[in-house]
């Protein structure tokens, strides 16, 4: 998998994507990230990318053109390739979209806006699938990007070293326990429940069902 990312700050997805599970499966051999920077393909002698807005209004748009560029360098000669729109107003994203992304491409753009967006031109160039996070707004398109690709990548086989370990393929409970079993804090006992130390595997998972609502 192929993760192709236009972005004006590159930089803020080292400390996340270089640790753990998706360094390992960078290290593998197994994903790939790859960036492009607006500022990169601008003719303006100053890299500015951003104007102000037609109509009015508060901050600054980050122009067409440099975005376009950089989508077409990513998107190269591949014949098959999601692009991905950030956004607020997108289709709120969620796991099935994740396994769905994961099975059906090899190489997904993602366009992270800052400022007041993105000149919505791009979006007359290029198909692309607009998504949202959830419904708030954040700075930039950056951390949405980490959370989908975190999201994605788990689906892609080799990631997780062991396929049990994606939640949806079992039966998983959002609470979870390990040693010890009892530990005291402010002269207050906590304990692991029975049922997870009988040995009874069904009465296990019809816990761990009864659990996961």
């Amino acid at each position: 998998m192929n993760f192709h990312i236009v972005t004006l700050f590159p930089e803020a997805f080292t400390s996340y994507f270089n640790q753990s599970i998706l360094k390992r499966a960078q290290d593998s051999g197994v994903i790939s990230f790859y960036f492009y920077n607006p500022r990169d393909f601008t003719n303006d002698p100053h890299k500015r990318i951003d104007q102000k807005p037609y109509g009015g209004g508060p901050g600054m748009v980050i122009q067409a053109e440099p975005v376009i560029k950089a989508i077409a360098k990513a998107i190269g000669r591949k014949k098959k390739i999601l692009v991905v729109w950030l956004t607020p107003g997108g289709k709120d994203f969620t796991n099935t979209q994740a396994h769905k992304f994961a099975a059906e491409y090899k190489d997904i753009v993602f366009i992270c806006g800052r400022y007041e967006g993105i000149d919505a031109r791009v979006k007359e160039v290029f198909s692309v699938t607009e998504v949202s996070i959830g419904q708030y707004v954040i700075t930039g398109g950056e951390l949405a990007a980490m959370v989908i690709v975190d999201a994605i990548s788990r689906q892609v086989e080799g990631v997780l070293g062991d396929p049990d370990s994606v939640e949806e393929n079992r039966i998983a409970s959002h609470n979870v326990y390990t040693r010890p079993e009892t530990f005291i804090y402010k002269k207050k006992k906590y304990s692991v429940p029975d049922v997870l130390l009988s040995g009874h595997h069904k009465e296990i998972e019809e816990w761990k069902k009864n659990k996961k609502t």
